[in-house]
């Protein structure tokens, strides 16, 4: 009998545990071929989450929970439940329920017929904010625009990886983890299930608009220096651009015409010191990350764990 196991970061979701462990019984219990383990991920909530695993951990033998030392952020959770998951696949799903468990049946029927990695493309439902959605569309189209990589629309943390991929992306030791595009760069044989999302039953949504533009930043600069082009691309546009006033200046100085408009000057000056500290932003991003990965410290802190 084979085991899936599945994998729930958890950041202050107390009030989702309990439910989203009720969701995935139920539907287990139409899955009669296969044995399933729940490992939670204690991202250092700071609510009555780790206490409620505990309960859950005293009262089912499936729940097992990984409580880190501090928030170490979701995709270092979800990298920690892979990295001690021994199922034959590993299901990663998110606690608010948005990811539906009514969905797993699926992702292990495509899983048997011979797929190694089943990852979902996310539909958002009608009580979805029309900001939300626009963000997103937003977020994959520079992500696919910069990126080697490509992410399709709607790609979530809600897949069924084959132990095999598992195995490859446990060698993955990279502070700035971006799973979505690792998942992707991978390889493997791969099939894509489309799910429109459910409602959060309990709690607040962690993704600030914050996050979101610090985690699209993450993104683009783990799998591609395309920005880097980019930013090099620009300085010979605007040097090209200083070339062709270099007549004019010659001009105004034979003929002795005043060179007049310190407004424009000035705004020209601001603009293109604004375009260098650009330039310096994007160098300084992808230099942050090597100084970071080059101190070598573990991604995330094992506080306690239940097996």
């Amino acid at each position: 009998m084979k085991t899936i196991s599945i994998v729930i970061p958890a950041f202050n979701e107390e009030g989702n545990l309990r439910k989203i462990r009720d969701e995935i019984d139920l539907v287990f219990k139409n899955l009669t071929d296969y044995h399933y383990e729940i490992i939670f991920v204690n991202d250092g909530s700071r609510d009555n989450s780790q206490s409620t695993l505990e309960l859950l951990g005293a009262e089912f033998a499936e729940v097992k929970f990984l409580e880190f030392s501090r928030n170490f952020g979701h995709q270092h959770a979800v990298k920690a439940g892979l990295d001690f998951a021994q199922g034959n696949a590993v299901i990663s799903m998110d606690a608010d329920l948005q990811h539906p468990p009514q969905l797993i049946p699926q992702l292990i029927h495509y899983w048997e017929q011979g797929y190694d990695l089943v990852y979902t493309l996310r539909e958002y439902n009608q009580s979805a904010s029309y900001f939300k959605k626009k963000t997103s569309d937003v977020f994959y189209k520079i992500l696919v625009s910069l990126s080697d990589v490509e992410i399709e629309k709607g790609s979530s943390d809600f897949r069924l990886m084959d132990a095999s991929v598992v195995e490859v992306v446990r060698k993955a030791d990279e502070t700035d983890l971006f799973l979505r595009g690792l998942s992707k760069w991978v390889g493997f044989k791969q099939h894509a299930v489309s799910y429109t999302a459910g409602d959060r039953f309990a709690g607040e949504s962690k993704y600030s608009l914050k996050k979101m533009i610090k985690f699209a930043f993450t993104g683009i600069t783990a799998f591609s220096v395309k920005p880097l082009y980019v930013a090099s691309y620009l300085g010979f546009f605007f040097s090209f651009l200083g070339l062709l006033y270099i007549p004019y200046v010659i001009y105004a100085f034979i003929t002795k015409t005043e060179i007049s408009g310190w407004a424009s000057l000035i705004m020209s000056i601001v603009f293109f010191g604004g375009v260098q500290l650009i330039i310096l932003g994007i160098l300084g991003i992808y230099i942050g990350k090597m100084f970071v990965q080059l101190k070598n410290r573990p991604n995330y802190i094992i506080k306690s764990k239940n097996f």
